[in-house]
């Protein structure tokens, strides 16, 4: 007999158990788990097994088979489902297969439309609600048209009229499933003259051996959100504004592995292997120009616009752009694929050419065109700063903010495109555990 719990990371909070699973080495558990999501947040989980003496209600009875990790993104950005194997250190115990459903989902659009033939003045009102509405044609989908002045003056008055309400087309736009189409996380960093010599602690490319530079701590706090939605977890990164070797020839999109052909890096350790490696080789120079990087993502996501992938660039930089004209001009090119774009502005300088870039209020626009969706999230890493030097609450801080923006990007381009959600992939028929939010 088994039964299996769920625990947060919050001091490994338990957030509920299954039913009790009898005489049978495969269950299939039925109860489900309903959890808060939050794309731009770490939510770690622990599953632990325990088998069930039968003959005993006493907890301590219970023989604890063994327990898996993994986090929520994983599940939602998986296909479908989620293998995970389960055991104690030593012995494998089985296996359990995780799927995720969203269950409260206000991501919906209507059309509500109504027409009078010969009013033009003030009717009168009703009261009513979204799911009243949505019923359909019925004796209970229809209402009086009330006019207060005309209710207070006249004693016979009954209504104006009624409405009768004939049900709302309703168009549900499922975020969950369009994450399990792949992501693809791009860095790209400001390796300009004007951050300082690296060996130095001034610099804000200083290699601390004790702690994250600003620029690491980006990498990593966005990184680790975003790698739990791409499948092979390869990460482009480029440098921008160095001199490279053997030659001294500036570039503005260089991989930082040094591999021309291939500039994937192995997870985000990987990416900041190869940041600090780059750093021992490149002459730190400038100018600082986003454009080239911009475009050169946006090439990628040009080649597919079907939907199943899409490419979110982080780009650091210490706030000074020197192609102002070419980034807006990439920008308003770039809001019209499958990109999403993330700059997070590090050290003391003013960032007014970053704010323009982040379209919240004013759309950004080049040569009389305007963007077609707004892509672009900056941040001064400043603000995230733990008082204390807490660099994990920082990173935490930094990515729940830069990466709030980005679902609402990828609906906002799916949607433009009339692009339906790709179905789930049928889970294999073996015991699992529907994990429902």
């Amino acid at each position: 007999d088994f039964y299996l719990t769920i625990l947060t990371s919050h001091n490994w909070k338990s957030s509920g158990r299954t039913e009790v699973i009898d005489n049978t080495l495969n269950p299939d558990f039925v109860r489900k788990f309903v959890l808060d999501y939050f794309f731009e947040e770490k939510q770690n989980l622990r599953f632990d097994v325990y088998n069930v003496d039968s003959r005993s209600s006493n907890i301590s009875k219970h023989s604890f088979l063994g327990q898996t990790f993994c986090t929520l993104g994983e599940i939602i950005g998986s296909s479908g489902s989620r293998l995970e194997r389960v055991g104690i250190p030593g012995k494998k115990c089985g296996s359990i297969i995780f799927t995720a459903e969203e269950l409260s989902n206000c991501r919906v659009s209507t059309k509500l439309s109504s027409c009078t033939h010969t009013y033009h003045d003030f009717i009168g009102e009703f009261t009513t609600s979204y799911r009243e509405l949505s019923r359909g044609q019925s004796q209970f989908n229809v209402y009086e048209v009330l006019n207060p002045k005309k209710k207070g003056r006249k004693k016979k008055y009954v209504n104006s009229g009624t409405v009768r309400g004939n049900g709302l087309p309703v168009k549900r736009s499922p975020l969950l499933i369009y994450f399990h189409n792949d992501f693809h996380y791009l860095s790209s960093l400001s390796l300009s003259l004007s951050l300082g010599n690296p060996s130095q602690p001034t610099s804000l490319h200083y290699m601390n051996p004790y702690q994250l530079n600003a620029y690491a701590m980006a990498l990593k706090a966005v990184g680790e959100i975003i790698q739990d939605y791409d499948s092979d977890k390869l990460f482009p990164a480029y440098g921008f504004g160095a001199k490279l070797p053997p030659d001294g020839k500036i570039s503005h999109a260089f991989p930082l592995n040094s591999d021309c052909e291939n500039a994937n890096c192995v997870g985000i350790e990987g990416v900041l292997e190869a940041y600090y490696d780059c750093l021992r080789k490149v002459q730190l120079y400038g100018p600082t120009n986003f454009a080239p990087v911009i475009n050169q993502v946006a090439q990628c996501a040009s080649e597919v616009t079907d939907g199943s992938q899409y490419f979110v660039l982080l780009v650091i930089t210490d706030g000074v752009i020197s192609d102002m004209v070419q980034t807006r001009e990439a920008v308003v090119t770039a809001a019209s694929l499958p990109m999403s774009i993330i700059i997070v502005g590090v050290g003391p300088a003013e960032f007014d050419a970053m704010e323009e870039l982040d379209g919240d209020e004013v759309r950004v626009s080049s040569r009389g065109r305007v963007a077609e969706r707004d892509i672009v999230q900056f941040v001064p890493f400043r603000d995230y700063i733990d008082r204390s030097g807490n660099q994990v609450l920082s990173m935490a801080r930094l990515a729940k903010d830069v990466l709030a923006e980005i679902p609402d990007q990828l609906l906002s381009f799916m949607k433009s495109r009339g692009i339906e959600p790709r179905p789930a992939l049928s889970p294999s028929p073996t015991p699992q555990i529907n994990v429902h939010l």
